[in-house]
């Protein structure tokens, strides 16, 4: 058992005098029974809010339950003092011994590094991404892409299976007016050297003439209707647009190392979409509305007075919300998810709540008595969005190029990669043009990536390429360089970075070191919690920080043994960890630099 592990163990012994009658309130006391690290040391190394939990459900003083449940605790072995705090926090002081423990334990488990694997796993579906055909993948993309890599990466490492699903817009009015430039105005060179700036320059040609004219608005329309049902031709020039575009993400796809395991655009349910009308309709979930087919919420406070959520217009078009329930029937229904995380931005807030709303009651009625629904889940699914802000420029408003346009995904990679290799330049000019150019990549997309990472995801935040790119500070750089000076370490003593059979932890700053690195699983899990990254970015630039002050304090090489190889084992549980944790982020880590 982990000391997390231990102390909830103990706490929850210590509560069983509490037998509340409701057994609402029982559960919820006992969900509650956690402990969680201190977020300033002065006070303790782990803490607890239990007693506060029980004395509200119970209508009971909150320092006095504490003060029982404290006398009650047996934990002797793994705590040297046991503190009430302020209106009844429960605080922990480790004993050394403990601590010492668990790292020794740890010391082999270079697979999970202490990060517990679920008991019960299940099946995580992220909806991340999204980018819509062609069109340039752009600054807004960051967010979505680089927060929903690092939570699939962090829910698969606490045992869950997870399924990544980029849901492309891949389908739409667009069509008509881009298959129509392709078919009057196509330059086969430019498509050749870059496609998506061919059909974006197809797009604004063909818009621009369609605005003014009414023959070309005419023919546009008849382009989009022969591609809705199914022209060959259309279809051709359409899969070719999508196949090229997809291309082209993928090649930015491959410099950030995000990968998916589905491509499953809009057009992958639009041959769904009347069946889930009609089933919405035949349900009662979907009525008709001023010729529209409309989904209200009447009976949700939050919703009642919001507009209804249109999935078919009175001319029969369907529309996102349409295609967004299909999809969520798909992955209910084929990938057997128990959860469903869509990353995208806060704007988008009222159509996710609509549209989880609408799963809801539609699942409930395909449960019921004489439906055909899938009636083997033991208990819903959970549909959750999650919510990011915007990246603003130095004006405070979204970033963008002198010309008002999103600054292209590309362009800020090339920007980042080659203000990163000035830096490789400068302090090591030694490494090959090979190496200088991998150190340069992994260093500035890794900045990058941590720089929104590192954010708390509701915020919008400022980029400032000289703060993300720092060699000091919580930066991608500072970490990336903490992993690499361990490594000297083990290059200048001329060995592999084994580990000793045992820590003893003896001084200040070896037992402070140790007992931030037994913290690490815990920290993983409360990612999930509330899927905010940062808290794993704070926790890494905290371990640096730890380490800093370690080195400089306590001889490494130099110390006798078995001291020294205590020591070169805290550094080389410091480098595994700081490693874990970049690459739960997306983030590569550097040997030399």
């Amino acid at each position: 058992m982990t000391v997390p592990q231990k102390l909830t163990a103990a706490l929850l012994q210590a509560i069983e005098h509490l037998k509340p009658e409701n057994p609402d309130v029982a559960l919820q006391i006992h969900h509650s029974c956690t402990v969680n690290p201190c977020h300033d040391a002065r006070f303790g190394d782990y803490q607890s809010n239990i007693a506060m939990v029980a004395a509200r459900a119970l209508q009971k003083p909150p320092r006095e339950l504490a003060q029982q449940i404290i006398a009650r605790l047996k934990i002797d072995t793994v705590c040297e003092k046991i503190e009430l705090a302020g209106p009844g926090f429960i605080n922990f002081h480790l004993k050394r011994e403990a601590v010492a423990v668990e790292l020794n334990a740890s010391i082999r488990d270079d697979v999970h590094c202490g990060i517990l694997q679920q008991s019960q796993p299940g099946v995580i579906v992220i909806d991340f991404s999204s980018p819509n055909i062609a069109k340039a993948m752009h600054v807004g993309h960051i967010r979505s892409t680089f927060l929903g890599d690092a939570l699939a990466r962090i829910t698969r490492a606490v045992g869950h299976t997870v399924i990544t699903d980029n849901h492309l817009g891949d389908w739409g009015t667009q069509f008509g007016k881009l298959i129509h430039g392709y078919k009057h105005f196509l330059d086969a060179k430019a498509l050749k050297e870059s496609p998506i700036n061919e059909f974006e320059r197809l797009y604004k040609e063909s818009h621009i003439l369609s605005e003014s004219n009414p023959e070309i608005l005419s023919t546009v329309r008849k382009e989009l209707a022969l591609l809705q049902t199914g022209d060959p031709e259309n279809t051709k020039i359409w899969k070719q647009i999508s196949d090229l575009s997809l291309a082209e993400f993928n090649k930015t796809y491959k410099r950030l190392g995000v990968t998916f395991d589905h491509y499953l655009g809009e057009s992958f349910y639009h041959p769904m979409l009347g069946a889930v009308v009609e089933e919405l309709k035949q349900s009662g979930i979907a009525e008709v509305s001023e010729g529209a087919i409309c989904i209200f919420s009447r009976d949700d406070p939050e919703l009642k007075n919001a507009a209804p959520m249109m999935i078919q217009k009175s001319d029969g078009a369907y529309l996102y919300a349409t295609t967004d329930l299909a999809a969520a029937r798909h992955r209910l229904s084929e990938w057997q998810a128990n959860e469903v995380l869509y990353i995208t931005d806060s704007r988008q807030q009222l159509h996710f709540r609509q549209l989880f709303s609408a799963v809801t009651r539609w699942l409930a009625y395909r449960k019921a008595p004489g439906t055909a629904g899938d009636v083997s889940r033991p208990q819903p699914p959970l549909l959750k969005h999650i919510i990011f802000g915007s990246i603003l420029g130095a004006d405070k408003k979204p970033i963008k190029t002198r010309s008002g346009e999103p600054v292209k995904l590309a362009d800020l990679l090339d920007e980042a990669e080659t203000r990163a290799m000035q830096i490789i330049r400068e302090k090591n000019p030694d490494l090959s043009k090979d190496e200088q150019l991998r150190a340069a990549r992994i260093l500035g997309i890794g900045s990058l990536k941590y720089a929104d990472l590192c954010q708390n995801r509701n915020l919008d935040y400022m980029f400032d390429w000289d703060k993300l790119l720092a060699l000091q500070g919580n930066t991608a750089p500072y970490l990336i360089y903490a992993y690499v000076r361990i490594q000297s370490i083990f290059r200048n003593a001329g060995m592999e970075p084994k580990s000793s059979s045992s820590l003893g932890l003896l001084t200040p700053e070896e037992l402070i070191l140790g007992k931030h690195l037994i913290q690490f699983g815990n920290m993983v899990h409360a990612v999930l919690s509330d899927y905010r990254p940062h808290l794993l970015t704070n926790y890494l630039y905290d371990l640096a920080v730890k380490f800093s002050r370690f080195y400089e304090a306590c001889p490494v090489l130099k110390a006798e043994e078995p001291v020294r190889s205590e020591r070169l084992t805290l550094c080389r549980l410091t480098a595994r960890t700081l490693k874990k944790g970049l690459e739960l982020l997306g983030i590569e880590t550097l040997e030399k630099m």
